[in-house]
């Protein structure tokens, strides 16, 4: 494996790179590995990245509802 193959994975190279991404929309942990897996499930793991981003999403959603039942 290349250095380039790990600094620059190809299915990372679709435009802007993930991090890039999440990091200019202050997004966390959980919602910004809901777009990382949605983001490369065509050119890396299929259906099971889109099974991870939807983990990923149900989470956030129980969090986000604890928010609000916390208020």
């Amino acid at each position: 494996m290349s250095k380039e193959q790990v600094v620059h994975p190809e299915h990372y190279n679709q435009g802007i790179e993930c991090w890039d991404y999440t990091t200019s929309h202050n997004m966390g942990f959980l919602d910004g590995n809901v777009v990382k897996y949605v983001t490369r499930f065509r050119h890396k793991n299929g259906l099971q990245d889109l099974y991870k981003a939807k983990q990923y999403l149900d989470k956030l959603i129980e969090v986000e509802e604890q928010k609000i039942k916390d208020k």
